[in-house]
């Protein structure tokens, strides 16, 4: 894992028209884009235009979910790149400023207090996990910023989206665990699972999903048998031989763990070196879908991936604009979009779309807007240049994203489908199926 070396990347600042960030290491001819890897405001330092559009991007560089981070970052300014290469937005070049959360609330907060204040930008994409989108929400609402989340999947969002307490300034190109809960269930119940037990982070995100999952799988006649007790683990935690026994003593059909990549990592080592793996089916979820985690896990004594046969749920991709990004990230990365990248494509495609809808670069203007330029009715565009060109035009749009249709509700949310992905032997992750919540 190159993690210390990419942190170091993004900390450093790059300013000017010209050239894209090293989180891309890609030119970008008309890109005006700063990198800021300390989330203080003193950090920042750009030097951008103060009448085009400023976006900026809050996505974890670093910290517990730094490896899915990382492939989903160049999705931002890949997009960025693309717009100003066709005339940006309301007529100039848009600016992008990136900042690393740390995959924190605190430094999220810092982040989000610093993008908003001092870079005075009018969207933001992020952040990934639902405890920093959640630090930082509530400083975008008071300061007018439209904050659009590639990955935070917490159904306390929708809640709060109900009540009124992100006055439009709140979106998210993933689907929340509301559904994404219910369809783990789905696949529970298929594969003939009648009893399993929950262990999960302790954050928005962790018991978030395992709520929606406990109510959805006892619905399909399951049993959930550590309701009453259940496991939630400390993130900022270094052992887990308590968390790891307490959820898998009592030999369930399977456990369901949410997890982000490193302590989920170290909590499944403890418990195979308990030996309380064997007989048990491991489901995780989208927080452990990295290509590295098997490898962070480790081996048996005999040369074998631990992890081997789990399966786990992720957001999937199929809408219609994906085998065009997928054709950009080879031409520029060698390699497929990676895990979230399409849902950073999409909501930093939004936040470009609404703003010239709204022919204003303000927070204000992509809110009244975002509904607008992802729902039907108006002429359904994949490319994110064809939509800006029709919106110059006084049209409307349909966008159709790359994670998918990205159909915009009242509440910020969007329906999506999930794919199955499991470990093989030889470590690498493979999707193997599809599922819908019931």
């Amino acid at each position: 894992m190159q993690r210390t070396s990419t942190a170091l990347a993004l900390a450093l600042v790059t300013v000017g028209i010209g050239f894209l960030t090293a989180a891309c290491d890609t030119q970008a001819p008309n890109t005006s884009t700063t990198n800021s890897g300390n989330t203080t405001p003193e950090s920042s330092n750009t030097t951008a235009s103060g009448s085009g559009l400023k976006i900026g991007s809050l996505l974890p560089a670093t910290g517990d979910l730094a490896s899915i981070g990382q492939q989903m970052i160049p999705s931002v300014p890949f997009l960025v790149e693309t717009v100003n290469a066709c005339g940006g937005v309301n007529g100039q070049p848009v600016t992008l400023i990136q900042v690393d959360d740390q995959t924190d609330p605190k430094a999220g907060a810092a982040g989000m207090t610093k993008l908003a204040t001092v870079d005075k930008v009018a969207g933001v994409v992020g952040s990934f996990a639902s405890s920093v989108s959640t630090a930082a929400v509530s400083i975008a609402v008071q300061n007018k910023v439209m904050l659009i989340s590639p990955g935070s999947t917490s159904p306390v969002f929708t809640e709060q989206a109900k009540k009124g307490e992100f006055k439009g300034f709140w979106a998210r190109t993933v689907p929340p665990d509301s559904y994404q809960g219910p369809a783990l269930a789905t696949l529970a119940q298929k594969r003939g699972y009648k009893r399993v037990s929950t262990l999960v982070i302790n954050n928005d995100y962790g018991v978030g999903f395992e709520q929606a999952f406990v109510r959805a799988f006892e619905k399909s006649g399951g049993t959930v048998v550590n309701k009453n007790k259940p496991v939630r683990y400390d993130p900022k935690s270094t052992t887990f031989e308590s968390e790891a026994s307490a959820a898998f003593g009592g030999k369930p059909d399977a456990v369901l763990g949410v997890f982000y990549v490193e302590t989920g990592s170290l909590l499944l080592k403890s418990a195979y070196q308990q030996g309380l793996l064997q007989g048990v089916q491991v489901m995780l979820t989208d927080g452990m879908k990295s290509d590295e985690f098997p490898q962070q896990v480790g081996k048996t004594n005999d040369g074998k991936y631990i992890v081997t046969g789990v399966i786990g749920t992720v957001p999937g991709s199929d809408g219609k604009a994906l085998e065009a990004l997928t054709k950009l990230w080879q031409s520029k990365k060698g390699s497929s979009p990676g895990e979230f990248a399409p849902q950073s494509w999409d909501a930093t495609a939004l936040l470009v779309l609404a703003a010239q809808a709204a022919k204003e670069n303000t927070g204000t203007g992509i809110a009244n807007k975002i509904s607008e330029v992802s729902n039907a009715p108006g002429v359904e565009v994949t490319d994110v240049c064809e939509g800006l060109k029709l919106l110059k035009e006084g049209k409307d749009i349909n966008y159709q994203g790359a994670s998918g249709n990205v159909d915009v509700d009242k509440n910020g949310d969007v329906i999506g489908i999930y794919n199955v992905w499991t470990v093989e032997p030889d470590g690498k992750l493979k999707t193997i199926d599809k599922v819908s919540p019931k």
